[in-house]
């Protein structure tokens, strides 16, 4: 038997939004990952977490002298934005090192989050 798709209508929405990280040492997409996933264990905790649908689409290195830049686009339901929006700032250390997150933008699909945010800066 066919399963049946859920009509657009139905569907949850998403959201998209595009972050920036610069580190005094290399960080990989699973560090990026539990950094971000330990910021809203700490401020949510698990019932929270599950209501963000929180995922991370891709990541992009950037190689420049005396630091380490990383861009990236974060997916989470669109009710819950602010609220994952809100996480990204705080994080400033990780394994004693300083590290600065900060939200570039939101949009509402990925080719347009990269467009706007990743390869215009």
């Amino acid at each position: 038997m066919k399963l049946k798709i859920l009509p657009p209508h139905m569907r949850n929405k998403k959201r998209y939004l595009a972050f920036e990280v610069i580190s005094e040492m290399s960080i990989n997409r699973e560090e990026v990952i539990s950094i971000i996933g330990g910021a809203l264990w700490d401020m949510y905790g698990s019932c929270g977490i599950s209501r963000f649908d929180l995922w991370v689409i891709k990541i992009w290195n950037y190689d420049t002298p005396g630091k380490y830049v990383m861009k990236g686009i974060l997916r989470c339901k669109r009710e819950e934005v602010h609220s994952v929006r809100s996480i990204i700032p705080t994080i400033t250390r990780f394994k004693g090192g300083r590290v600065v997150f900060h939200t570039l933008g939101i949009s509402g699909s990925i080719h347009s989050a990269t467009k706007k945010f990743i390869e215009q800066n």
